[in-house]
């Protein structure tokens, strides 16, 4: 991860006799796609890699450039089970560490752990690239992917990450170096540009996967944090929007914190439920790209249900079947009501019965007003004060001879027939035993 040297080329532009600032270099995007390759690589007919098939240590290529987080242990503080040497020495690990709590912030290593529950969320390889200042100060631009592996093929227990980096050369430097090109005169070469370099982000073309390999895993995009493209690219090459892959990284990230932390808090629920809303409500007006987003994590939306769609995307398609029916009812509430993004977790906090009670009325705003029940034998009763009579001998008897009949007494103090059932009949048994208690 040298910088360029004094005569080295870049990409094939004439030398420059000079100390050229350290700055990315063309084959820097291709670490976290080798890493992928070599994930895609290891999958066969699994759904997720085994462990057992990782040794990082004795990965040449990018095993100094990366970390394995293992969960085995819980989700809380995860173990770091390893951590390369180039990687540690970026971040001031002297004497290395061993839970995911004594990462040092604002370091290269936290940039990957702050992210580790999205995969759980994801349940796919997620890449990921932007810009920040770290512990020494630094303008550090990076790149990386974190991709899942498993003991039983079922859960995801360890995260394999491989991140690069540069360090961005300081304005003077710049400066002092763009005059001195400019003082050689036009036939130099010209200071490559940063922003053009790292501008066009990792895209799903980057993630090919190996010949032999199976094919690319669903849900593999990027998310960013900084105003670089970071957005998986569709087959087109036209980039998704920065602010839907944003706001969907930041809803599968309260949704993996809320799978961690579920029976103990309502509060990561709620923030994880709201920001699907947010979600939602953005997908909405950017059609296109909140499909691409579903094909590439494999999800197919249903004509009767289309939010269901959205809340695999975000808790993940393997989670809760329940669950995700009522998230799915909740912010298509939400959405009927017109709450605006950002304010249905706070909803949720003070609604009486929360979540719960939400659903619920969501539920019975769908049915719409129930319809009051008629009262049949009030109905009955009234139809037969009015009822014409009948001939008592055309009344069926059973094969005792016993009939129940139906008599209404008149004004003149006589009785009209109105009807009877067959004592054969199964409903007169119960009037049959009342009569004969009385005789």
């Amino acid at each position: 991860m040298d910088g360029l040297g004094p005569h080295q080329q870049l990409d094939g532009e004439s030398d420059v006799a000079m100390e050229a600032p350290p700055m990315v270099g063309f084959d820097e995007r291709r670490m976290h796609v080798r890493a992928y390759n070599y994930w895609a690589s290891l999958l066969g007919d699994r759904s997720f890699p085994s462990i057992e098939d990782l040794n990082p240590g004795e990965i040449e290529d990018f095993g100094s450039h990366s970390v394995l987080i293992d969960f085995t242990s819980g989700f809380k503080n995860p173990h770091i089970a390893f951590l390369g040497t180039a990687l540690s020495r970026e971040c001031g690990i002297e004497h290395g560490i061993e839970w995911v709590s004594e990462v040092p912030p604002r370091t290269l290593l936290s940039r990957l752990t702050d992210h580790y529950l999205q995969i759980i969320a994801n349940q796919a390889p997620i890449g990921f690239e932007a810009e920040f200042t770290n512990q020494r100060g630094a303008e550090i631009l990076y790149r990386g992917i974190m991709m899942p592996f498993s003991t039983d093929d079922d859960s995801i227990d360890f995260v394999y990450g491989v991140i690069n980096w540069k360090e961005v050369a300081s304005c003077a430097l710049t400066d002092d170096i763009q005059r001195a090109i400019f003082d050689m005169g036009p036939d130099a070469a010209p200071t490559p540009d940063i922003t053009s370099i790292w501008a066009d982000g990792p895209s799903s073309a980057d993630f090919a996967p190996l010949a032999e390999a199976p094919p690319r895993p669903t849900g593999v995009f990027a998310f960013t944090e900084a105003s670089v493209d970071a957005a998986a690219a569709p087959d087109d090459g036209d980039y998704l929007s920065d602010d839907l892959c944003r706001s969907l990284a930041d809803a599968q990230g309260a949704a993996a914190d809320a799978i961690t932390t579920e029976g103990r808090t309502r509060h990561a629920l709620y923030r994880a439920v709201g920001l699907a809303h947010g979600f939602a409500l953005l997908a909405a007006t950017l059609h296109d790209d909140y499909a691409v987003l579903l094909d590439e994590a494999g999800i197919k939306p249903t004509p009767r249900s289309p939010m269901t769609a959205l809340v695999k995307l975000v808790f993940g398609a393997h989670y809760d079947k329940t669950r995700l029916s009522e998230f799915a009812i909740a912010i298509d509430h939400a959405i009927a009501s017109d709450l605006p993004a950002g304010t249905l977790a706070e909803w949720l906090a003070h609604y009486e019965g929360g979540l719960k009670n939400w659903v619920r009325d969501a539920r019975a705003a769908r049915r719409g007003p129930a319809m009051p029940k008629t009262d049949k034998l009030a109905a009955a009763r009234q139809q037969l004060t009015i009822a014409p009579a009948v001939e008592l001998d055309g009344i069926a008897t059973g094969s005792d001879g016993l009939a129940v009949v139906v008599v209404r007494r008149m004004p003149d103090g006589g009785f009209a027939t109105l009807g009877g059932l067959s004592g054969d009949d199964r409903r007169v048994g119960q009037l049959l035993r009342a009569v004969a208690a009385h005789t």
